[in-house]
């Protein structure tokens, strides 16, 4: 058995994940789990994807959430701030320093060669994670129907996703029998994990825990709204992204796409802060960065206070601003509910609406898989009935296929780490856009 990292083994490991993870909540959830879950046995599948079910209930980054979640229960508060940091940190240092460079120079040519390997090799590590959340997690017929079925409301109809996961729970919790949630493989998967070990040999752990984590969790808030409460009398720029960003915090449910036409309409057409071009490029930013795609804010945040508080100070200070509204309630919804779920663990009609929300989750992966494929292996998408798009077949980028068959060979015929992979594709995206292709 796997003894339970102590607090200074874990940090590396958060650390490590903070910086590979790339390509959105697909790819960052499936990365936590080959590294929680598959090579260091810490956390069981079950668990797993009992914490990423409450997770997807709230709103906020998800994947973020869930290392905070899980880095509490390993750790207690400590631990799942430093999860949590350590997924945010990277990513919007990088966001940071690319949004200086486009804000000065519009975009590098080799910068963009580089992101752009690092974009289709996201794809195929996208593609590996959907196929491995979907066998772990799909038993039975009701939840692969339940997983298509979120799809193509998704896909085509762009139904609201907190819609989609209430269905989802309710079916859940009228048939929780046919939603169990079993793992194949390796004693991480049966449950028989570090983790699962401290917690039969203590317990009461859960309870002892909860209530300084709800301690927390009322400190998140306040720090969270402190900030709004000082700058709204003053009104101006700051204030209005202390105002803006905290509302977006309490409804971005489904991710920074869910939430992206709104923000482009508020920010593009309201306050003026960037155009519609620029609102892509942060997003492609974001697509190819480290950490949540939700960093896509931090970007909006930094050119409000770049051209309206004050050039290079005023876009740092609107850029930490917005990670600070925009994140802090993350850890309170985390802080706040994780020791109530927990408690619920064994609950049968709570565990079925949960692993029923794990099948949709399915379904909204290949949902966000073939949005993101979509447009990295075509540039122009033309608009379709409903609320779905169609690639314009002439806009086929040979590259983006080039290097997503490198990334497919290193990861599934050589079984090439995530490290690995990420490093070969950039180096390979870097080397055609030096050469001119």
């Amino acid at each position: 058995m796997t003894p339970i990292p102590t607090f200074a083994e874990a940090v590396p490991v958060w650390a490590r994940i903070g910086c590979l993870s790339f390509g959105g909540p697909a790819a960052q959830i499936a990365l936590m789990q080959r590294e929680i879950v598959d090579q260091r046995r810490w956390v069981s599948d079950k668990r797993f994807l009992h914490a990423l079910n409450f997770c997807m209930l709230l709103p906020g980054p998800e994947a973020m959430q869930l290392a905070a979640y899980l880095g509490w229960l390993m750790h207690g508060v400590k631990g799942g701030v430093v999860a949590g940091l350590f997924f945010i940190l990277p990513g919007a240092a990088v966001m940071l320093a690319l949004s200086f460079i486009y804000a000065v120079f519009g975009g590098v040519p080799l910068i963009a060669a580089l992101f752009f390997g690092l974009k289709c090799a996201v794809l195929v590590l996208v593609v590996e994670a959907l196929l491995r959340v979907a066998k772990r997690a799909l038993k039975g017929w009701l939840p692969w129907v339940l997983a298509g079925a979120s799809f193509l409301v998704l896909f085509i109809f762009a139904l609201p996703f907190p819609l989609v996961i209430l269905v989802a729970a309710l079916i859940g919790y009228a048939w929780p029998g046919a939603f169990a949630l079993g793992g194949h493989g390796g004693s991480a998967s049966d449950g028989n994990s570090a983790l699962d070990a401290m917690l039969a040999a203590d317990p009461g752990r859960i309870a002892t825990m909860a209530p300084l984590a709800r301690r927390a969790g009322l400190i998140a808030i306040a720090l969270w709204v402190w900030p709004v409460a000082l700058l709204m009398p003053f009104g101006g720029v700051f204030a209005d992204i202390a105002w803006f960003f905290s509302k977006m915090s309490v409804v971005t449910f489904g991710g920074a796409y869910a939430v992206l036409a709104y923000v482009a309409q508020e920010a593009v057409e309201n306050y003026r802060w960037l155009s519609a071009p620029e609102m892509l490029a942060g997003l492609g930013l974001a697509e190819t960065t480290p950490g949540p795609l939700i960093l896509v804010l931090q970007f909006v945040g930094f050119l409000a206070g770049w051209r309206e508080g004050g050039g290079a100070w005023g876009a740092v200070a609107g850029s930490v601003l917005t990670l600070w509204v925009t994140f802090l309630p993350c850890f309170a919804w985390i802080f706040l509910g994780a020791p109530y779920v927990e408690r619920l663990h064994d609950v049968p009609r709570l565990k079925g609406a949960l692993a029923a929300v794990t099948a949709a989750v399915v379904g909204v992966m290949a949902n966000l898989a073939l949005w993101f494929g979509l447009r990295v292996i075509f540039a122009r998408m033309v608009d379709g009935p409903y609320a779905l798009d169609y690639p314009d077949v002439w806009s086929l980028q040979p590259t983006a296929l080039v290097l997503a068959a490198v990334a497919g060979f290193c990861l599934f015929r050589l079984k090439l780490g995530v490290v690995q992979v990420l490093g070969v594709t950039a180096g390979t995206g870097l080397v055609l856009g030096f050469i001119g292709l």
